[in-house]
Formats: C-alpha cells, structure tokens, sequence
C-alpha cells in the first residue's frame, strides 16, 4: 500500500512539490507564533514571576521616567515577608516595542549573581566585579550585535567594557546587558545619582505576595515618590501590555496557518481521487475492499501534510535556535526560544491535519460507482 501511495504521489511531483511546501510555510508560521506566546507565558507565570515583587514610581511606565530614591530599599527590607531587596537602575536604547532593543540593568555585583540564574561561557565575574564600567552581555546581545569579552560597546550615552557572555535558563535574560549600579548612576549625561529605577523584592517562602505588595506602597506613601508595587509577573505583563494584544491576535494567525494547510492538503487530496476516479473502480472490482481504498487516500494525505509539516516545523525550530531573536518593550523583552513542547506540537499538528484533510476524499474514492467510473472518458 505503501509503495503504491508514493509511486501515485511520484508521478504528479509538481502538484506534491507545491503542496508540501506551501504547508511547510504555514508550520514555520505557526511554529513562530507559538514560540512568542511560550516566551510570554515563561516571562509573565515563571516561578520568580509570581514570588518577587517590582517596586516602581506610581503612574510611570518607561524606564526612563522612573525614579525612585535609592534608600527606599531599607524601608522596604523591615516590611514582614521581605527576604531581600535589589535596587535596579535600568537603561534601554528604545521604549517602544522593538527586535533590536539593548536594555542595561544597573546592580550589584554580588546581587546579580546570587539571584540571577546566569553562567558565564566567556569572561570572569572577578573582571566585572573589579571595574565599574565593565558589563557581562547576554548571550543573545553579544550574538546580535557582535561582539564579545574585552570589547568596548557603546550605545547612546552609554560606553562599557565587556567583562563577560553569560548564558541562562531563562530566555529573556539572555537579552539583557549587566552593569554595577553606580555606573549608570554616576556616568555622564544620565544625572542618576542616589535614584533607581526600580526595587525589585524577594520574598521569603511563606510570604503572601500580594498582602506585602499593599504593605510596601502604604510604607513608602509618606516618601517623596508614590510607588506601585506588583509581582513581578504581573509588572513585566503591564510593561508589554500593547505586545500582549499583538500577541493575543497573532494566536489567530496561528490557528488560520492551520487552516490554511487543511484547506491546501485536501484540496490537493480531492483533484488527486477525482483525476484516478476510474483507478479506485478498477481496484474495487480486482477486490479492494472500501475500507481499503479509504485507507490509501487517508495515508497520502497523511504523508503530504507530515512531510511539509515536519520540514516547516524542523526549519523554525533551528531558525529559532541560531537566531536569538527577541521583542521588547519599556525595558522587558520577550525571548523566541524553541521548545520540545513547540517541536511536538507542530508535529502532532501536522497529523492530524493529514488525517482530517483526508476524510472527504477518502470517503468519495470508498463509495465510488464501480460501473459509473469505468464509463467515464
């Protein structure tokens, strides 16, 4: 049976070429529209996303425009619940939505590497903690913009020396730039001096993030800068709050890419029964059971979605490995990073497209008018 689909499938190469490829491009889309939404759904429901909090100035969105007192982390450090406190000085080159986005987070050292889940493949943490200038790039960054440990890169007001590559376990770290937080307090230009961006607020195991959330902001109210504070999933979901509406309608397209090779494949799958109509009557009456003839239709269908799927599915998932590609916004970036999850999914997907494209014709060439088709010029 098998011999006799690829042979049938070998003799219209045209039409099968055509076929397999235009559904190898509808699973590249698909499989691209479900790695941004798996990068969303790490960066806004990981585990750090729902136990730290983001302290930021009230009614400010841009990096740029918040600006908190740097001494707000003592205060924040006597609120019950509260395990530790990172200040946060935070740059970007763009504050729109943006594949090219540099974001610098200004911090400490210490802390950096104590609550970042960061491995340096180049460089040594000594060199970045013995300069204040000196910086460890992301290792989608350092990919993007070429360049590597002992370089100089300079963006805007911003000059660093590299000191470091590090790699991540979470994706959208890798898009990011490291720095001390005196660097980009003190250098020139940004008159950041005593201010932070942001506080971010690790909490201890037993802590209810939300009721600490609500203590911090009625702390800090009698400050001089009102603050917002959420967790931190739920701060980084608001940042990108007009992608998350872009992504939520790039779902659709998802599920239209499906669509359209179940339209492609079965169209192809129906001019192919109609044109050896009289091919399936004479295999019935040499004694080809329906069942039989149901089956050959629903494994050329099944090959021809498979192939093109799996080609579609194995190109976006290597592109989207070699690639480092990246969206962000505000400061937050959302990281494209294939998955086994994704892999399987665009596989699965392609099955049962296959099987469902191939009902119809399948069915018509079981139930084919034996003497009717043989009549047929």
């Amino acid at each position: 049976m098998l011999t006799y689909v690829l042979k049938t499938l070998w003799r219209h190469r045209a039409r099968t070429l055509l076929t397999v490829t235009g559904a190898a491009v509808a699973m590249f889309v698909f499989c691209c529209v479900g790695s941004v939404q798996e990068g969303l759904e790490r960066l806004t429901t990981g585990t750090d996303a729902n136990r730290s909090l983001i302290v930021f100035q009230e009614n400010r969105f841009c990096p740029t425009s918040s600006r908190l007192p740097e001494d707000y982390a003592q205060k924040i450090m006597k609120v019950d619940g509260v395990r530790e406190v990172m200040p946060i000085q935070v740059w970007t080159n763009n504050c729109r939505a943006s594949l090219d986005i540099v974001v610098f987070n200004g911090a400490d050292p210490k802390q950096i590497q104590a609550s970042r889940p960061l491995k340096l493949v180049a460089g040594s943490w000594s060199d970045f903690e013995s300069r204040r200038d000196a910086a460890i790039v992301g290792r989608n960054v350092a990919q993007r913009r070429g360049i590597g440990v002992g370089d100089q890169f300079s963006i805007g007001e911003i000059s660093v020396q590299v000191a470091g590559v590090f790699s991540s376990t979470v994706p959208s770290e890798e898009n990011l730039i490291y720095t001390s937080l005196q660097f980009l307090q003190y250098t020139r230009g940004l008159d950041n001096a005593g201010l932070v961006t942001q506080h971010e607020v690790m909490l201890d195991e037993t802590a209810q993030p939300d009721r600490v959330a609500a203590e911090i902001d009625q702390v800090l109210r009698a400050g001089s800068v009102a603050t917002t504070t959420r967790r931190k999933g739920a701060f980084q979901a608001s940042t990108l709050s007009d992608l998350v509406d872009l992504i939520g309608f790039a779902h659709w397209l998802g599920y239209a890419c499906v669509g359209l090779v179940l339209s492609l494949v079965a169209t192809t799958t129906v001019m192919s029964v109609q044109d050896r109509i009289k091919e399936y009557a004479v295999l019935q009456t040499i004694g080809v059971r329906p069942l039989r003839a149901m089956r050959l239709v629903l494994t050329e269908s099944t090959i021809l979605c498979l192939i093109g799927g799996a080609s579609g599915t194995l190109l976006a998932v290597t592109a989207l490995a070699v690639g480092g590609y990246s969206i962000g916004a505000e400061g937050a970036t959302i990281a494209f990073r294939p998955s086994f999850g994704l892999l399987w999914s665009g596989l699965i997907v392609s099955l049962a497209v296959g099987v469902l494209a191939g009902m119809a014709p399948a069915i018509q060439a079981a139930t084919v008018p034996i003497v009717r088709a043989l009549r047929q010029e």
